[in-house]
C-alpha cells in the first residue's frame, strides 16, 4: 500500500493517500506479479465460492439459520451454557487463552483493514457499484467457510503444559487430516504472508499516510510504530486480545456511525443506489464522469476478490485467532466467526459502498483530470457531506492498519511455532516488531507481489481441510444444535 503520488508534498489538497492495489510495477518483478494474478484472478476464487457454496448446502444454510444465534452470543445475550457431557457427567472445561469476544476482536483486528475502505473504492472504481453485489454474494457463502475453519481449528488445537493454546488449519490439517506436510506449506507460507501483508506493507500504508498529511519522517513514523507494537506483541495474545477487545469495537463503530450520518444525509438516493448496484452487477455501469465504465465480468472479479480480502473467510488466518478461545464447544466459536464475516462485509465494507453511491463521487478527477480512486475517493466522499469527516476517516485507516499489524503479529508467531517450536515465538516477536521499522522507510513493490502469492498459497491446504473435513463439521454442528434444542 503506497501512496498514489509519491511527488506529493504534505498537505498538498486532501488527503490522497493509500492504494490498495499495492505500488507501481517497477521492471524486474513483473514475473511475480503475473504469478499473483494468475493465482487470484481464476482458480482461487473459484475454489473459494465452491467450498462455501458446498458448506453452505451441507450444513443447511446454517449461517441464516442460526445469524441471531449468533449475534445473542456475540452481545452476550446468550449465555455459552449449552455443553455437552462427558462420559462422567460432567461438562467439559473451557480451556483456552483469551474470551471468544477478544478472540473475535483479534480475527476481525486482522480481517478489517485499509481494504474496508480503500478496497472497496478501488473495486468499484473499476468493476462499477455491481461489484458491492457479488461481494455479499462472496460473504454470504463465506460465513460458512468461515464457520467451519474456526469450528475445527478449535476442534484440533493443542494445549502446551502451561496450558497456552496453539491452533489453526496447521493444526487441523496435522491432527485432523494427519497431513503433516500439508500443514508445513501452510505454517511456512502463513508466517511469510504475516511479515508482509501484515507488517511491512501496513507500516509503510501507515508512514506514506502521515508524511503526505502532516509531513513527519517516515523513519519517525516507524519508531512510534514499532515502539507502540512492541509493547502490544511482546506481552503475547493475551495482550493482543485485550487490546484488539477494546480498540477493534471502538473504531468499528464510529466508522459506521459518520458512515450512516453520510447516508442519512443522501435517504432520498438510498433505493436509487440499491437499484443501481442490483442492476449493474448482471449490466456493467455505464461511464460517468471520469469513470469509464465496466462489465459485467468486472463487477464480479473485483466484488469477489476484494470481498475474500475484506474478510478473510477460506484464508485460514481468523481461525488461527479463534483456536485461543475459552470456549468448550466448537460450534459455538464457529458462530463468532460467522458474525465477524457479517461484521466485516456486510456492514463495514457495504456502508462504504452506500457511502460512495449516495454521494455520487465515482467518476470524480483531480484538476489535472486524473481519476480519483482509492482511499481519496473514499475521503473524498466523507469530506462532501462533512469536510472534518475526512480527518476521523483518515485516523481510522491508520488505525485499521495498526490493528491489522497487531493480528497479523499472533498469526505469523502461531505458524513460526509450529515449523521451529515454541522457544521461537519469542524470537519472532522481536524480528517482527523491529521490521515494522523497514516496512515505514522501504519500497515495497516485491513484497507486495511475493505476499500475495503466500496469500495464496495458504488457502490451497486451508480449503482441503474444510473439503475433507466436513463431515466432521457437520457431526459438530448437528450436536451443538441438539443441545440448543
Amino acid at each position: 500500500m503506497g501512496l498514489e503520488n509519491k511527488d506529493k508534498q504534505p498537505n498538498d489538497e486532501a488527503l490522497v493517500l493509500i492504494d490498495a492495489d499495492g505500488p507501481f510495477v517497477t521492471p524486474g518483478i513483473e514475473s511475480v506479479l503475473l504469478l499473483r494474478d494468475a493465482l487470484w484472478s481464476g482458480p482461487l476464487v473459484i475454489m473459494m465460492v465452491f467450498v462455501g457454496v458446498f458448506q453452505t448446502i451441507r450444513l443447511r444454510g446454517i449461517q441464516f439459520r442460526y445469524l441471531p444465534h449468533a449475534f445473542s452470543l456475540l452481545l452476550g445475550f446468550k449465555k455459552a451454557s449449552h455443553q455437552r457431557e462427558t462420559r462422567d457427567h460432567t461438562k467439559p472445561k473451557k480451556q483456552g487463552d483469551i474470551s471468544s469476544f477478544q478472540a473475535l476482536m483479534t480475527a476481525l483486528a486482522g480481517a478489517i483493514g485499509t481494504g474496508n475502505v480503500t478496497g472497496i473504492a478501488t473495486a468499484i472504481t473499476t468493476g462499477g457499484l455491481g461489484a458491492l453485489f457479488w461481494m455479499w454474494v462472496i460473504a454470504l457463502f463465506g460465513m460458512a467457510t468461515a464457520y467451519s475453519e474456526t469450528l475445527l481449528a478449535v476442534k484440533y488445537r493443542e494445549f502446551n503444559a502451561e496450558g497456552a493454546v496453539s491452533g489453526g488449519p496447521m493444526y487441523t490439517l496435522k491432527n485432523g487430516l494427519k497431513a503433516k506436510r500439508l500443514a508445513w506449506v501452510f505454517a511456512f507460507f502463513g508466517a511469510i504472508a504475516a511479515f508482509g501483508t501484515g507488517n511491512l506493507v501496513q507500516a509503510n500504508s501507515v508512514a506514506d499516510a502521515v508524511y503526505a498529511v502532516h509531513g513527519v519522517a517516515p523513519i519517525i513514523t516507524g519508531i512510534v510504530l514499532m515502539i507502540t507494537l512492541g509493547m502490544v506483541v511482546l506481552g503475547g495474545i493475551k495482550t493482543i486480545g485485550r487490546f484488539a477487545g477494546v480498540l477493534v469495537p471502538f473504531m468499528a463503530l464510529t466508522y459506521l456511525l459518520i458512515g450512516l450520518i453520510v447516508i442519512g444525509i443522501h435517504i432520498d438516493k438510498i433505493g436509487p443506489a440499491f437499484m443501481t448496484i442490483v442492476e449493474s452487477a448482471f449490466t456493467g455501469q455505464a461511464a460517468v464522469g471520469g469513470f469509464l465504465g465496466s462489465t459485467i465480468m468486472a463487477a464480479v472479479q473485483q466484488g469477489v476478490s476484494k470481498g475474500v480480502f475484506s474478510n478473510e473467510a477460506g484464508l485460514g488466518s481468523l481461525s488461527i485467532a479463534a483456536a485461543t478461545a475459552q470456549v468448550a464447544e466448537p460450534a459455538q466459536q464457529g458462530f463468532f466467526a460467522v458474525t465477524g464475516v457479517f461484521i466485516s462485509t456486510m456492514m463495514v465494507c457495504t456502508i462504504t459502498g452506500l457511502v460512495l453511491a449516495v454521494t455520487g463521487v465515482l467518476g470524480v478527477t483531480t484538476p489535472a483530470g486524473d481519476l480519483i480512486t482509492g482511499s481519496a475517493l473514499a475521503l473524498h466522499a466523507f469530506a462532501s457531506v462533512y469536510a472534518p469527516f475526512q480527518y476521523i476517516v483518515f485516523i481510522g485507516l491508520i488505525l485499521f492498519a495498526f490493528t491489522t499489524i497487531l493480528a497479523w503479529a499472533y498469526y505469523g508467531e502461531k505458524c513460526t511455532e509450529y515449523l521451529f517450536g515454541s522457544r521461537a515465538a519469542y524470537v519472532y516477536r522481536w524480528i517482527y516488531t523491529s521490521v515494522t521499522l523497514f516496512g515505514a522507510i522501504l519500497e515495497l513493490e516485491l513484497v507486495w507481489g511475493i505476499t500475495e502469492i503466500a496469500n495464496g498459497l495458504m488457502v490451497i491446504p486451508n480449503l482441503i481441510s474444510v473439503l475433507l473435513l466436513s463431515r466432521v463439521v457437520k457431526q459438530e454442528t448437528t450436536q451443538y444444535t441438539k443441545l440448543l434444542k
